[in-house]
């Protein structure tokens, strides 16, 4: 993989690092890895580099990594195509994603697998720095239960099966990193026991379980929550449910989706208060129709009417969403007033732990990739640069910000 051999060098603006803030700093990064961070004082210009004069207006933080993301711009994973996932791949860049899961859905079999194979010939074959790294593919469905399909094909569930799990990973070589799934459905404690045994988070999310099931399923190895309040039993005050289970449970990373329209502010402040940042990822759900106008998409051989911000079924159940990462962490620190180093954490960091790749992706540190994001002072996203080289750059960073020493 060829990678930038140009020392660069992200200067003055105030960053996020691993070792702790500075108020104003320096990263400085070469052959897709980050090659120091400190503090502005103590840079030293190197012969040849390029350096990006920031202001200390601007934050540097870790590029955000994205759990749960169907598709952007009319590309899906389900489209079962490299153009497809080249597509989602580059768009991301623009909200300051520099990772992702490539998501699948509940379908028949046939079509699971189709984009299955894909993915993993994607991750394998068409990857290069410039974009958002594809880090493994989400199985959200086909082994959820009925009664919280939400806007997955009811025709197409099945109960939990590790064997048509097995197949499906072997088809992909081991690219599954996370299975969305129902606990309470006939095999699921089984496949919970089976994806432990296997390093796969196993992950629940449109399931209806109580909450003594659900301590069974972290007990047999559970360790991650889908798209929480959406397509799961709710809290009741005679039964905690799944929502329940999520705030009780610290065994449990929880997805939330902070669009304002599958979690009101009240309850993203509640969740915020009860989980803390130390708990939360923040992740999208979006699906095609993301960046597109207004208008009918497809989802899963399903109408979705895109209006406004919302994507809904024509029965009116939501159906993934629209949403953007950095709209999703400027929502969130205005609801609940958390830190830059907060939304760090909940839109990076706990993600790259939850995969295991905390060693090279989800904070600012030397020897991890150089996947960098600069922010504006309203959390806007003026560049981003994935493993060392620039993917994207707003219209306001000019040539003149840019100063070369050859």
């Amino acid at each position: 993989m060829h990678y930038d051999s140009t020392s660069k060098v992200l200067l003055g603006a105030r960053v996020v690092s691993e070792q702790g803030t500075y108020s104003e700093g320096f990263v400085r990064f070469r052959d897709g890895l980050i090659q120091e961070v400190g503090s502005a004082e103590e840079w030293r210009r190197e012969n040849g580099e390029e350096v990006i004069s920031l202001s200390n207006r601007d934050t540097v933080v870790p590029g955000m990594i994205d759990v749960h993301i169907h598709g952007v711009n009319n590309a899906d994973t389900m489209d079962a195509s490299p153009e497809a996932l080249d597509i989602i791949a580059r768009a991301l860049a623009r909200e300051g994603t520099t990772a992702f899961l490539a998501t699948t859905m509940t379908q028949d079999p046939a079509s699971i697998e189709a984009a299955l194979v894909n993915a993993a010939q994607y991750i394998k074959k068409g990857q290069s720095p410039g974009k958002a790294e594809c880090l493994g593919i989400h199985l959200e469905g086909p082994f959820i239960s009925p009664q919280r399909a939400g806007a997955q094909p009811l025709k197409y569930i099945q109960s939990p099966d590790v064997k048509q799990f097995q197949k499906w990973q072997e088809k992909c070589d081991g690219w599954i990193k996370l299975v969305t799934l129902a606990p309470e459905e006939p095999g699921g404690m089984e496949l919970i026991r089976y994806l432990k045994e296997e390093g796969v988070i196993s992950s629940i999310g449109h399931s209806d379980a109580t909450f003594d099931i659900l301590e069974q399923a972290v007990k047999m190895g559970c360790t991650h929550v889908t798209h929480l309040f959406n397509g799961m039993r709710g809290l009741h005050h005679r039964e905690p449910g799944v929502v329940g289970a999520a705030f009780l449970k610290h065994e449990l990373l929880v997805e939330v989706i902070a669009d304002g329209i599958h979690i009101c502010p009240e309850m993203l402040s509640l969740s915020y208060r009860q989980l803390t940042s130390n708990r939360l990822i923040l992740i999208t759900d979006s699906m095609r129709a993301k960046c597109l106008q207004e208008g009918s998409y497809d989802l899963g051989g399903q109408e979705v009417r895109v209006v406004g911000e919302e994507a809904r079924l024509s029965d009116g159940t939501l159906a993934g969403s629209i949403l953007k990462m950095d709209d999703g962490i400027r929502r969130m620190k205005r609801i609940t007033g958390c830190s830059q180093e907060d939304l760090v954490q909940m839109s990076s960091l706990n993600a790259a732990i939850q995969l295991n790749l905390s060693h090279r992706k989800g904070s600012i540190r030397t020897g991890k990739d150089a996947d960098l994001v600069v922010l504006d002072s309203d959390l806007g996203v003026r560049m981003t640069y994935c493993r060392g080289m620039l993917a994207y750059a707003r219209n306001s960073y000019s040539e003149s910000e840019r100063s070369t020493q050859r």
